[in-house]
């Protein structure tokens, strides 16, 4: 999809369950796939391709510009910490290749 990337992992005993809200959430208005242990939410700005390992939830946005980029990594961030406030997640994003 996209020029750049990147990449945030999460830490949790439920991976699965973050990677469903954030799809089922964002199906109402967004193009979502939504797999056993993956999803990709294409956001007008770019895409997050979204991955649930036994403890860890790893995401990677992909956009074309760093603006488009910053947008989709904060809209994930800002949804992931709404349904995981139990656990406040902070998301440290790193530029992927």
């Amino acid at each position: 999809m996209g020029a750049l990337a990147s990449e945030a992992r999460l830490e949790t005993t439920v991976p699965r369950r973050y990677l469903s809200q954030l799809c089922k959430h964002f199906q109402h208005k967004l193009e979502v796939t939504l797999a056993e242990q993956t999803g990709r939410i294409a956001f007008p700005a770019g895409v997050c391709d979204l991955r649930a390992d036994t403890d860890l939830l790893i995401l990677r946005a992909e956009a074309e510009t760093e603006e488009t980029l910053r947008t989709v990594e904060d809209v994930i961030s800002r949804h992931l910490q709404r349904f995981a406030f139990r656990e406040a997640p902070e998301l440290t994003w790193a530029r992927a290749a």
